[in-house]
C-alpha cells in the first residue's frame, strides 16, 4: 500500500517540510488531500462528498492522537543532540516515524476501501493505468543511469537534505557523504520490480470479487514478508549506510550548524504545539451545547 496510497504521506511530510509554514499546510489538508488523490482518480460529486465526511474526523484523530507522539519524537531528537549521535539513534527515530506512517495507513485504509466500493470500473481502470504510467516514467528516469550517476544522485540527495537542516556543509562533511554514497547498493531496479509486482496484484484485487477488502488488507499486512530477499538485503544494507552517514555528519557539525539544526527542530515543535492546541479548541467547541 505504500506505493499506492503514498498521498497519505503528505500528513507526515508536512512535519519535515522546509518550504512553508507547517501549520498553514497542515490546516489545508482537507483541501490538499482530495486534490492529491485526484491525480490518480477523478472523483464525482458524491465521492467528493464522501471524502468530506471522513476527512474531518480522520484529521481530528491525527491531530489529537498522532501529533503529540510526533512532538515527543522531535523533543527526544533534540535531546539526543546534546551527546554524540549513533547510527542506532538515527535508526530508532526512523523506525518511530515508520510506525507512525503504519498507524496512519491502517486508520485510512478503512475509508479508502469504502471509497473503493464506490468507484466505477472505469475509475478503477484509470487508477491502475495511472499507476502503470508512473511505473513507466520511473523506469525511464532511473534505470538508464550508470552506477556513477546513481551514486552521484544519492550523494546530491543526502547533501541537499542535510543542508536544509544544517546549512552549507563543509568540504570534510561533503567528503563523508561522497564515501557513503558510493557504499550504497543500487536499489532502483529491485524497487521497480517490486512496485510492478504490487501493481499486478492490486489490479487483480481491484476486480473487487467478494472478499477483496480482506485480500487487500492481508496483502498489506504481509508485504514485508512477500518482497524478494534481494530487496530486503539491499534495503537493509542501504539504510545501515545512510544511518551511519547521517550520524557522522551531524556529529561533525559546527556551532553555527548546531544552532540552525536546533532552530529547525524547535520551529517544528512550536508548529506542532500550535496544531495540537487548535485541535483541542476545536474539540471543545464541538462538545459545547448550542
Amino acid at each position: 500500500m505504500r506505493g499506492h496510497c503514498r498521498w497519505l504521506l503528505v500528513l507526515v511530510l508536512v512535519l519535515v517540510s522546509a518550504c512553508s509554514s507547517t501549520t498553514f499546510v497542515y490546516n489545508r489538508l482537507d483541501f490538499l488531500l482530495p486534490w492529491y488523490l485526484g491525480d490518480y482518480v477523478e472523483l464525482d460529486r458524491e465521492q467528493k462528498k464522501y471524502l468530506d465526511t471522513v476527512l474531518d474526523p480522520f484529521l481530528q484523530w491525527h491531530r489529537m492522537e498522532e501529533l503529540p507522539q510526533y512532538l515527543q519524537l522531535l523533543q527526544e531528537a533534540e535531546r539526543k543532540l546534546d551527546n554524540a549521535l549513533t547510527a542506532s539513534d538515527i535508526e530508532a527515530l526512523s523506525l518511530s516515524f515508520e510506525a507512525a506512517w503504519l498507524r496512519l495507513e491502517s486508520r485510512a485504509l478503512v475509508w479508502l476501501m469504502d471509497l473503493g466500493e464506490q468507484l466505477s470500473d472505469q475509475q478503477i481502470e484509470g487508477f491502475v493505468a495511472e499507476l502503470r504510467d508512473k511505473q513507466t516514467e520511473y523506469e525511464e528516469k532511473y534505470l538508464p543511469r550508470t552506477d556513477e550517476e546513481y551514486h552521484e544522485e544519492a550523494y546530491d540527495n543526502l547533501r541537499d537534505s542535510l543542508q536544509d537542516y544544517m546549512g552549507r556543509l563543509d568540504r570534510e562533511q561533503r567528503e563523508m557523504l561522497q564515501v557513503s554514497s558510493h557504499e550504497l547498493l543500487r536499489s532502483d531496479g529491485v524497487w521497480l520490480s517490486e512496485r510492478a509486482a504490487w501493481i499486478d496484484m492490486l489490479e487483480r484485487v481491484l476486480q473487487r470479487e467478494p472478499g477483496w477488502q480482506q485480500a487487500l488488507s492481508d496483502a498489506i499486512a504481509s508485504r514485508d514478508e512477500t518482497v524478494s530477499a534481494e530487496y530486503r538485503d539491499t534495503y537493509a544494507h542501504n539504510t545501515t549506510v545512510i544511518y551511519g552517514a547521517l550520524a557522522q555528519v551531524i556529529n561533525s557539525r559546527s556551532d553555527k550548524q548546531d544552532r540552525r539544526l536546533r532552530g529547525k527542530i524547535n520551529s517544528f515543535v512550536q508548529d506542532l504545539e500550535t496544531l495540537i492546541e487548535q485541535g483541542r479548541a476545536a474539540q471543545e467547541r464541538a462538545t459545547q451545547p448550542i
